[in-house]
């Protein structure tokens, strides 16, 4: 793929996300929920910021995802009710508290449908070509990679799960979020080599017989027995292919693609009974759809930079989506 160039993130204004969440608040409740407009401020390290200036404990503040630390984010975080006194005088640098609402539960990961992206895109070389493959990728879908920040900094996150898995003593003994951080990307590291297999073999968005399939709708989850009955719901973006993070509560396709998926678990040189019996309940095994639909695509142009307009549903990456976009 040519690459059409531009810059992105070059100031946090660059780079919008928006949390869509799964709920709002009721107003009443134990919980006080902060729709809260953060710059160039992590999410864990502003939650950190926000347990000490409210007097609360650390393990007290929930969050439903994290957020770009270079960026403008916003994005609801969860404390006691007890806190509310504190809030009108919060001052954080970098950090509005735009609401404060009462809820009844504390926010926990995933509790989210998506997120809404504003990205600035300086000077790229091509914008016709941008908005041709903006238009392809809505029809089609995005390749649902896992992004580099699943990785870590140095991209030693999914070693460091396999070593684990092996039974191999680390140089560091990881505390429990850490296992699990590490696991979940050697699942991932697998999960996206599945996903690369299936782009280089032109059945990225086909249903061969044997696959997983993953309704758009729900969620759930089917065996393809007959390609030619499903493949005109994936052309529809009913379902679409399901690829593997392994564990032991895997749910199995059939055939040909079974014996794909096991030859590249045992290729990473970790047995089923390994992720059985090391993982420890934290790398049980899932489903994860192929691809993504772009939700509310747009492109503008404003002078010689683009800006680029989509939402995306949770656990997926806009940087996997300006790559397809700008092939970089």
């Amino acid at each position: 793929m040519t690459g059409l160039g531009g810059r992105i993130k070059e100031t946090p204004e660059d780079f919008e996300v928006e949390e869509i969440p799964a709920y709002l608040p009721s107003g009443q409740g134990g919980h006080l929920y902060l729709w809260v407009e953060k710059r160039a401020v992590g999410t864990e390290p502003l939650a950190r910021q926000l347990a000490e200036a409210l007097g609360v404990d650390p393990g007290d503040v929930g969050w439903a995802g994290l957020k770009d630390h270079q960026a403008v984010a916003r994005q609801f975080f969860s404390v006691p009710a007890s806190a509310e006194p504190k809030v009108a005088g919060l001052q954080l640098e970098g950090v509005k508290v735009l609401s404060a609402v009462r809820h009844g539960n504390k926010l926990r990961p995933g509790h989210l449908r998506g997120n809404r992206f504003r990205i600035r895109v300086r000077d790229a070389s091509d914008p016709d070509a941008a908005e041709a493959r903006l238009r392809a990728l809505s029809e089609q879908g995005v390749p649902n990679f896992y992004g580099e920040q699943r990785f870590g900094a140095d991209a030693r996150n999914a070693e460091l799960g396999r070593r684990l898995l092996l039974g191999e003593r680390l140089e560091r003994p990881p505390s429990r979020f850490q296992r699990k951080l590490y696991l979940s990307a050697f699942q991932s590291e697998l999960f996206n080599r599945a996903l690369q297999a299936r782009i280089a073999q032109g059945t990225f968005a086909r249903a061969l017989e044997g696959d997983v399939m993953r309704k758009e709708d729900s969620g759930g989850l089917f065996v393809c027995q007959s390609p030619q009955d499903d493949q005109p719901r994936v052309d529809r973006f009913e379902i679409s292919p399901a690829g593997p993070l392994f564990g032991p509560k895997l749910p199995p396709a059939s055939g040909a693609v079974h014996q794909a998926e096991e030859a590249l678990l045992a290729a990473s040189g970790v047995s089923m009974e390994q992720l059985r019996s090391r993982g420890r309940g934290e790398a049980e095994g899932a489903r994860r759809a192929y691809r993504i639909r772009l939700g509310e695509p747009s492109l503008q142009r404003e002078g010689a930079d683009l800006l680029v307009n989509f939402t995306l549903p949770k656990g997926s990456y806009a940087t996997v989506v300006l790559q397809e976009l700008l092939g970089t």
